[in-house]
């Protein structure tokens, strides 16, 4: 009885948006938008988790989680700061090339910039810093040199941010090498916002590393957030309400009453709804700026199209935007023709994805940053790969795109993604805003907003790089010791009752390693005594996808000398897409065709070989070379993008990667000085604009 007559006293809502839009909200809402505002200016003061965890820093490791937007980096600065007062050396470690181009800016203004270097695949500058700043795959790679030398880390401190990556399915193995190798004498903080298993990660870095690590978990948000649901009559609405016990949420009964009638289906397939209206219902109750996620870079490009009708009011908003829009088109004239520039301009909306080149998503960020734009569409990898948060995140589906397949959101990347909802300092609440559509599942939203974060599972695997590095270091039996610190070791052993079993958890692991270790044997990169030969010691310098294929193309001579040439086929082995070689004609020559198919003939047999050893390898395609020619050869952007036929931000992404593997192939001198000679001039070629920043 009590439950139906609160059903009598809703308002009935019709399910379709047959009955029209009419931007509303539910009065449930006034006091929750009466809480929007600007929260007041007060002196920094740290929190008590930060406290502690700065202290913990002083005798033991620690691991940092705490949500989005707290202060964790906080906590870094204040320790890197400490060791230099001791004259002492900090690395910085960093999942992306943005977030350490981020880092690197931020703390050359806070400790100075010649206190501060880089290192990345695109950039290397002021490499004897105090301070180091770059990607996790370097400092892995500068603890390889080191195991090599006999040495230690040149470090004193290091931080790996965004330590949930440990877990993550393609680039995990390097986190949890970084983890294994590490010196104890050297202390370790890691910062996270998303690991539901923290206690366990710590107790395996203890037993690995012989040195305490503490924990210090944080819950609360630094901005609190709201769910909300937009009918598609146009009406706002709590997505939850609190349950019957206070205890927690359920599904507010408007939203229940919605999808129990199969409303949210009758969307149709690939059209999203017209969100310039969206925009307009989120203008009204001040939820701008908002971060609207889709599925697809093909959806955040629609986006723009259906943001028609909205416009800015604020007149002078509106010029400060073009304004720096000016400013940054003067740094990087190419900004002027983009497509989308335009709609930036009128509607200051935006589309952000890998497929834009990164001067572009460079300037986005610094506009939404500023505070000049309402929105910015992207897809979800934007979560965890930039920091501007907004007001208001928008969800269009209850799923992403993994790589190869379409799967529900699991809790840590849900939370990556609302963890962008409020800004500390400028927000006193976010807004988490769900959509419905034919891809959203609003109940499992629901369950979401409740759930903790996922677990980190284990992601090391062996490949022929991890191999070569350290065989060139270690005897087989020290690499077998090793093996058994992993953490995949760790959490299998959990798992099993009785501790013998557990000793043998690294099995699989060293046998994959033995594997590769009798291919590289069979192969004359590793001798009888399971040493590396001359060709594997200069092959372990060669950190890249490939390194074996690449390796036996100098064993062959079938790699050419002409910088242009030499980048063409580089690309070759740093392409991962399928793709359509029927070429025009017009972007190939004959000296191309015939360097190619050299390569081809002599390298296929190794391939083969590979592929039959049931090891990975990727087919040959003519095409990522045409484009790679054209482009270093000196031809315009715009002719490479019609030889790639491939989006402007993965073009980017080929030349700037086959930029590293030839940065690796210049570190062959020694061995190969002709093909290290022009290694170095075709980067120099490759890295111009609009590609490099």
């Amino acid at each position: 009885m009590h439950r139906s007559r609160n059903h009598s006293r809703r308002k009935r809502i019709p399910p379709t948006p047959a009955a029209g839009f009419t931007p509303g909200a539910d009065s449930s809402l006034k006091k929750i938008f009466g809480e929007i505002g600007v929260p007041e200016s007060r002196p920094f003061s740290p929190d008590p988790f930060q406290i502690e965890a700065l202290e913990a820093t002083r005798h033991s490791d620690c691991l940092v989680t705490a949500p989005t937007g707290s202060g964790k980096t906080w906590i870094a600065e204040q320790a890197i700061a400490r060791v230099l007062e001791r004259q002492g050396r900090a690395w910085y470690a960093c999942p992306l090339k943005a977030l350490s181009n981020a880092k690197y800016r931020d703390f050359s203004q806070i400790f100075g910039p010649d206190q501060v270097g880089i290192l990345t695949g695109d950039r290397k500058e002021n490499p004897d810093a105090p301070i180091t700043v770059g990607t996790t795959e370097i400092l892995r790679n500068q603890l390889y040199d080191a195991m090599h030398r006999g040495e230690s880390l040149d470090s004193d401190f290091v931080v790996i941010d965004e330590a949930h990556f440990l877990g993550d399915p393609e680039r995990g193995v390097v986190w949890e090498e970084v983890m294994i190798y590490l010196p104890a004498r050297i202390p370790l903080l890691l910062l996270s916002a998303t690991i539901g298993n923290a206690r366990s990660i710590a107790a395996w870095l203890a037993d690995i590393r012989g040195r305490p690590c503490a924990v210090v978990q944080e819950q609360r948000r630094p901005v609190p957030l709201f769910p909300l649901f937009l009918h598609p009559a146009g009406l706002l609405l709590p997505l939850t309400t609190p349950n019957r016990k206070g205890k927690g949420s359920q599904p507010h009964p408007m939203v229940s009453d919605f999808t129990s009638r199969g409303s949210h289906r009758s969307a149709r397939r690939n059209q999203l709804p017209s969100l310039g209206r969206v925009l307009d219902v989120l203008g009204r109750y001040d939820l701008l700026p908002a971060i609207f996620f889709l599925k697809s870079r093909a959806d955040c490009d629609q986006a723009l199209e259906v943001c028609s009708g909205h416009m800015p009011e604020d007149y002078l908003r509106r010029h400060r935007l073009r304004t720096r829009i000016a400013e940054f088109i003067r740094q990087c004239p190419r900004l002027a023709h983009h497509r989308q520039l335009p709609l930036l301009q009128e509607r200051a909306v935006g589309a952000h994805h890998a497929g834009q080149l990164p001067s572009w998503k460079l300037m986005l960020e610094c506009l939404m940053t500023e505070g000049l734009l309402d929105a910015v569409f992207a897809t979800t990898t934007v979560a965890a790969g930039v920091n501007f948060p907004a007001r208001t995140i928008v969800l269009l589906n209850s799923d992403r795109f993994n790589g190869t397949q379409f799967l529900p959101l699991d809790p840590t990347e849900f939370h990556q993604v609302v963890g962008r909802a409020g800004r500390r300092g400028m927000d006193n609440i976010g807004f988490a805003l769900a959509i419905p559509g034919r891809f959203m599942d609003l109940l499992h939203i629901v369950r979401l907003l409740k759930s903790p974060p996922s677990d980190v599972i284990s992601q090391i695997r062996t490949n022929f790089s991890m191999v070569l590095n350290l065989l060139l270091s270690h005897p087989p039996e020290q690499i077998e010791d090793l093996l058994r610190k992993s953490f995949a070791a760790h959490q299998l052993g959990a798992t099993r009752r009785k501790r013998p079993k557990a000793a043998e958890a690294h099995a699989p692991l060293w046998a994959d390693f033995k594997r590769r270790m009798e291919f590289l044997r069979a192969t004359a990169f590793v001798n009888e005594r399971d040493e590396l030969t001359e060709d594997g010691r200069w092959a372990s310098r060669l950190r890249v996808d490939q390194p074996l294929l690449i390796a036996e193309g100098f064993r062959q001579n079938a790699f050419p000398r002409d910088p242009a040439l030499l980048a063409a086929i580089i690309a070759v082995f740093v392409n991962e897409r399928e793709v359509d070689d029927r070429i025009d004609s017009r972007f190939l020559t004959r000296t191309l065709i015939r360097s190619y198919q050299r390569m081809v003939n002599q390298l296929s047999p190794f391939l083969k070989n590979l592929l039959d050893s049931g090891f990975e390898g990727r087919r040959f395609y003519l095409r990522p070379a045409a484009a790679m020619y054209a482009w270093v050869k000196g031809g315009s952007w715009e002719h490479a993008l019609e030889a790639a036929e491939m989006e402007e931000g993965d073009l980017a992404m080929l030349v700037l990667r086959t930029a590293d593997n030839l940065r690796h192939i210049s570190g062959l001198a020694q061995f190969f000085p002709d093909a290290a000679a022009a290694a170095t001039r075709a980067v120099e070629r490759l890295l111009r604009e609009p590609v490099a920043e």
